[in-house]
């Protein structure tokens, strides 16, 4: 396959997507893919996955297969691209037999470029009739970390897919993509989906418009509502571990006259698309959701995440916080710990150890990494340090040290030489007869008499005592800085053990400096950093006047318009249908379905 002339992937950008450049990777990845070149991509939410393989999917001369894992992202992703001119379908269990056969017999007549179908459904009989029939010029996977076992998210069904591509009469070009994967991940999803020699592209994971923050409030439901007080209006989600948990903070947020709804598993189906289509219409402003709500959702004008309990692991969260922002604008992903969280995080581990899709060998695996990355989600929530750099740092990136916009840089600090603390800590552990855990080390340390300190005989330690002054706060929080820093290491289990990592040891032998950042002062309030509308009365009607097409149409609203567009339509106020189409986001399609009342009711307006 040949690359396609510049000229023609811009104008279909513009024509079709309404866009004037591509986004860092983007064009990377579409002419690997237009060159005949396998490639995977590793970008964050809303740095725009899907135009790598809708755009190429327009200029390949066959179809286009997008292997999806959840009804909800296939329907968003269909409708916006129906929106935008371009004919497209999705096969899932959300469609009846007659539907399904509809969409097929619409498919083999040539009537879409592009078809979304679930993995479960690659080796039904009539879709591998199908298969085996058409010329399937691409197979792309989006979220293609549900292949990994190490991932966050493993799906056994997406095993299948390299299976059905050796089933194909010939072997189509084939894409990956994925918002997280650490190395580990990155090399499964080639080996697992036979990838050949795949064009890379990583172009990093910060999410530079998100502010992140934690908490550790003494009533999570009022730090909420304290937060949805002070953004009126604003659309997000709260996350929640459990179902009881989401059914508690939803009831309680519509005693209190906010327009909330739920999502979780033990919903029936009907009404968990109910509830996501309420959200996703704007007509319930708050999801409180377990984890079971998101992903692939599409909606752009997610302006918080709040995670009422810590996730099992960096994945998930960064996942999840992910949600917020996706239309390139401020938003706020704050996370309110609580000492409980990995205690039921553990119970869920081990109901997971259950698992009878893996033999025992490697469900003890599957369990100690899931146990590691707990451990590394804990680190984060202490953290003394960036935010943001440790989150950046554990999928392998390099990161300032400061970035302003997180609750550790936003409050103000400084470095406190604990190079004394540490060697009597790590003398401690080293004279140890067998190691222990954090909580007992801290309390003979600090010369307690507590039961365990007496059972270990730890009052006739050296070490006994010698941080009586330091606080057992303060204790916690240099133990949690030298255990993210590396110099001690937790090992695996349900009562985690601790033990000198190698930094330690170097540092006891040469010698050297460690320093804990802290606050000097009590956090400045955090003001989100959401950005308004250059002209706020043009923006609302503007809403008003897309919510009307949307409903008429079928779709949420932002299918129709983003926020981030109607932002630039308030700012820049186009008077001709030429400056409409100038409005990133605008393409041909939409200008010619709704630019005439856009612009008379901007008209209106100035």
């Amino acid at each position: 396959m040949e690359a396609q002339p510049v000229s023609e992937k811009r104008a279909l950008l513009k024509s079709v997507f309404g866009y004037e450049g591509f986004r860092p990777g983007q064009e990377q990845l579409i002419d690997a893919l237009l060159q005949g070149r396998d490639a995977m991509g590793i970008m964050p939410t809303g740095a725009g996955k899907s135009m790598c393989y809708q755009l190429p999917a327009l200029l390949l001369p066959g179809i286009t297969l997008v292997v999806s894992p959840l009804i909800s992202l296939m329907k968003d992703q269909v409708n916006a691209l129906v929106q935008s001119g371009v004919r497209a379908a999705y096969l899932n269990s959300s469609l009846t037999e007659g539907q399904t056969a509809k969409a097929i017999a619409n498919a083999m007549e040539g009537v879409y470029k592009i078809i979304y179908v679930a993995p479960e459904r690659l080796f039904t009989p009539r879709f591998q009739n199908f298969a085996q029939g058409m010329n399937i010029s691409m197979v792309c996977v989006d979220e293609a970390h549900c292949v990994s076992q190490w991932g966050q998210d493993f799906r056994p069904g997406y095993l299948d897919i390299a299976r059905f591509l050796e089933t194909l009469p010939r072997r189509p070009v084939v894409g990956a993509f994925t918002a997280t994967a650490t190395g580990e991940v990155r090399e499964d999803i080639v080996r697992l989906l036979g990838l050949a020699d795949p064009v890379t592209v990583v172009t990093g994971f910060d999410r530079p418009n998100l502010y992140f923050g934690v908490e550790e409030p003494r009533d999570k439901y009022a730090a909420v509502t304290r937060y949805l007080a002070a953004h009126t209006g604003a659309s997000g989600i709260v996350y929640c571990l459990t179902r009881k948990t989401v059914e508690e903070v939803c009831e309680k947020l519509r005693a209190d006259g906010y327009a909330a709804t739920r999502y979780h598993a033990g919903l029936s189906a009907d009404e968990r698309q109910r509830n996501q289509d309420a959200f996703l219409y704007d007509e319930a402003r708050v999801m409180v959701a377990t984890n079971a709500f998101g992903m692939g959702i599409d909606k752009s004008n997610v302006s918080f995440v709040l995670h009422y309990n810590m996730p099992k692991n960096i994945e998930s969260y960064y996942q999840e916080a992910g949600r917020a922002g996706r239309d390139g604008q401020p938003a706020d992903c704050i996370l309110l710990y609580g000492g409980k969280d990995v205690v039921t995080n553990r119970f869920f581990i081990e109901k997971d150890d259950e698992n009878d899709a893996l033999d025992e060998e490697t469900r003890r695996l599957v369990r100690e990494k899931d146990e590691e990355r707990l451990r590394r989600m804990t680190f984060y929530c202490h953290s003394g340090s960036c935010l943001r750099a440790y989150l950046l740092r554990y999928f392998g990136e390099n990161a300032p040290e400061h970035c302003d916009n997180c609750s550790v840089c936003s409050t103000q600090t400084e470095k406190v030489d604990v190079s004394g603390e540490a060697r009597i800590i790590f003398l401690f552990l080293r004279d140890l007869r067998y190691p222990l855990g954090a909580a007992t080390v801290i309390d003979a340390l600090r010369g307690s008499e507590s039961e365990r300190v007496l059972r270990h005989r730890l009052e006739r330690a050296d070490g006994y005592g010698r941080l009586r002054s330091v606080s057992a706060a303060r204790l916690r929080a240099i133990f949690n800085h030298l255990t993210a820093a590396g110099y001690l290491e937790q090992a695996a289990g349900q009562y985690p053990t601790l033990s000198l990592g190698a930094p330690a040891l170097e540092f006891l032998e040469y010698g050297g400096t460690v320093t804990l950042r802290v606050a000097k002062e009590a956090p400045r309030a955090h003001e989100s950093t959401a950005a308004l509308p250059a002209d706020m009365a043009l923006f609302e009607r503007l809403k008003e006047l897309r919510l009307k097409f949307a409903k008429r149409a079928g779709v949420p609203a932002f299918v129709i318009f983003t926020d981030a567009t109607l932002r630039a339509m308030s700012a820049q106020k186009p008077r001709t249908m030429a400056e409409f189409l100038k409005v990133p986001g605008v393409g041909g399609k939409k200008a010619d379905a709704y630019g005439k009342a856009f612009l008379e009711r901007i008209g209106e307006e100035s």
